[in-house]
């Protein structure tokens, strides 16, 4: 019975793909009739964007528009495809950061957290999601370390595909990024990535070929930087070579925003949509390199046809009236947040809570009130709801313990030890003292690389100052990427807990409390010092 079983399953898996391919063989026919329609100047129009986030529609042949929109780790959607989006987008599930993400080393989990985050494009009427960002963190001053999995390729790889099947297999593309060698925010747009054939093979290609092989995302984004002096927006080797003609990559090319620098030589080598667009500057010249003869109409014909299947399976895997439970998604970011959490170190059993052991614990740290659960830049998401640590910890606690809270540091201020007077005097007067610290919101972004791996001089202080005074300490680390720990030696527990979600705080206290166990994995090296990194002398490099 179990045979006769399994053999309907795959009749039927059979049928449904064969259904599938016939509509695909529909619509590459339907394609093949529009571009036999249309002027020169319409198909180049097909190369770039129409604003910041929606492809051109031809209206003339019913061609219809298509809408991109951030998030790696959430959908970050602007108010209309003219505008940037940035604090007016609309309200999504923040998930935890994608060093968060890969902590968890759980691809069931991952996908999971991709089908959700398609739910709500499906809900908002997104197409495309621009990620997961898979580039290899080259060093710990990455400024967008938090946005990208980790130093590993294999695991990336894995991890990445694991989202892209997540997001895809309801009906919302991705766009695989950022191809390739971009591994820096320092002078991103010029920086020349020079790298020899093998390194980039084996480790800042490796990822991107383990995701395109294991789950076909609709796009790919090609990065801002020349690698070895050709721009990734123009590079034939990249695009063509080995994407579409060694990798099978069956999807398109778009550009990361405002990175393409010769339109025609992009075409070239394989750059299908510029975005957002040059307001027609790009298009007009790749017009008068065909009517020139530079460029062979049947090359961009190939182009636009890429395109327009893309185009016309989004719109034909539209869900209507999709809407999603907001409670559910946030209940699935607080479960990731738990299983991301890492335990570095717990002496003496210090983890976890209970009241058999304490009855007095003292919540120390500003994290602990005003979470910092996201990083900075294009993947920052307008969160449906946001929680705070010292609000779990003590609906969690109840009655069965005092909970005592102090402040002990300023976020806006990186050397402010006026409060640690108070947080000392908490400290003492507990069983366990459980500090949050960091970093800051303005020590990591998309835009800029970090300077060092520390954090501030008040936190550091105020964990070596408590220390002194309590033996039970654990410190709950907010960070997106490593940071030095030079108090490691003076206290019994750490955990790791990166950039959360706007569930973080629930997870956190899950895992302090014992309600899930810290099983989280390093995905990334913490070294002891900046100069152990392999990187340290050439990192970020100097005059492009």
């Amino acid at each position: 019975m179990k045979k006769q079983t399994l053999i309907l399953m795959n009749l039927l898996a059979f049928v449904f793909v064969q259904a599938q391919q016939l509509d695909m063989e529909k619509i590459e026919q339907k394609v093949d009739k529009l571009i036999s329609k249309m002027t020169l100047e319409e198909k180049a129009s097909l190369c770039s964007g129409k604003d910041n986030w929606s492809f051109k529609p031809i209206n003339r042949l019913d061609i219809p528009s298509i809408w991109v929109a951030d998030g790696p780790h959430g959908l970050r959607k602007a108010p209309s495809s003219d505008a940037p989006g940035f604090g007016d987008q609309h309200p999504a599930t923040c998930f935890p950061t994608a060093s968060a993400l890969a902590a968890t080393w759980d691809l069931d989990l991952i996908q999971d957290v991709g089908k959700h985050i398609a739910i709500e494009c499906q809900a908002l009427n997104v197409h495309v999601l621009l990620g997961p960002g898979v580039n290899i963190k080259r060093s710990p001053l990455g400024g967008r370390n938090f946005e990208y999995f980790s130093e590993d390729p294999f695991l990336a790889g894995e991890l990445a595909a694991a989202f892209i099947n997540g997001v895809q297999n309801e009906g919302v593309g991705t766009s695989l990024k950022h191809y390739a060698c971009n591994s820096q925010e320092t002078q991103r747009m010029l920086v020349n990535s020079i790298v020899d054939e093998r390194t980039m093979r084996e480790i800042y290609l490796r990822n991107f070929e383990i995701a395109i092989k294991k789950s076909q995302p609709w796009t790919v984004m090609a990065a801002y930087n020349p690698v070895n002096g050709i721009h990734a927006t123009e590079n034939r080797y990249l695009l063509k070579d080995i994407l579409k003609e060694e990798w099978g990559f069956e999807g398109i090319v778009i550009s990361d925003w405002i990175s393409v620098y010769d339109r025609v030589a992009g075409v070239m080598a394989g750059m299908h949509v510029e975005m957002p667009g040059s307001q027609g500057v790009n298009d007009a010249k790749i017009v008068e390199a065909v009517k020139r003869g530079d460029l062979a109409e049947s090359e961009l014909d190939a182009l636009i046809k890429e395109t327009l299947l893309i185009t016309f399976k989004a719109k034909a895997l539209e869900k209507e009236g999709v809407s999603y439970k907001i409670d559910e998604h946030h209940l699935l970011a607080r479960k990731v947040a738990g299983e991301a959490t890492t335990l570095l170190k717990n002496e003496n059993d210090i983890l976890p809570i209970s009241k058999q052991k304490y009855n007095n614990v003292a919540i120390i740290g500003e994290f602990a009130v005003a979470p910092r659960y996201q990083g900075n830049g294009s993947s920052e998401i307008k969160p449906t709801r946001t929680d705070t640590a010292l609000t779990e910890i003590k609906a969690i606690a109840g009655t069965d313990y005092n909970i005592t809270f102090a402040q002990g540091y300023k976020l806006d201020s990186d050397d402010d030890l006026s409060l640690f007077d108070e947080a000392i005097a908490v400290a003492k007067e507990s069983d366990v003292a459980v500090v949050f610290a960091g970093l800051p919101q303005h020590y990591e972004s998309e835009g800029y690389d970090r300077k060092h791996i520390d954090m501030p001089p008040a936190h550091n202080k105020l964990i070596e100052a408590i220390a002194k005074v309590q033996k039970n300490v654990v410190v709950v680390l907010t960070n997106g990427t490593a940071v030095s720990m030079p108090w490691i030696n003076e206290v019994p527990s750490v955990l790791e807990t990166w950039l959360a979600g706007q569930a973080g705080a629930g997870g956190i206290t899950d895992a302090l409390f014992g309600k899930v166990t810290p099983s989280g994995k390093l995905a990334e090296t913490f070294p002891v010092k900046l100069e152990d990194t392999p990187s340290f002398l050439s990192f970020p490099g100097k005059n492009r």
